[in-house]
């Protein structure tokens, strides 16, 4: 979390519109820290791989937008 918040701030200083509280850039943000990008630390997994949480298909993004557009359906 504090390694996600520490890249938060730096794009904060190059990022219009950060700030504001509707801005759908941190949820975003979030997600992929969370549940796309490898980290190190945690030897090559996703902090929600390390929780054994999977996400299948090639396209991780993807397969979230397609859940998450199911369930709110």
């Amino acid at each position: 979390m504090e390694r996600m918040n520490g890249e938060v701030r730096d794009c904060e200083k190059v990022m219009k519109g950060l700030k504001k509280d509707a801005t759908s850039v941190l949820k975003g943000y979030q997600l992929h820290h969370n549940y796309i990008r490898p980290h190190k630390t945690l030897k090559g997994k996703t902090p929600a791989e390390a929780c054994r949480i999977i996400i299948e298909g090639n396209d991780k993004w993807k397969t979230m937008i397609e859940n998450a557009s199911k369930k709110n359906l």
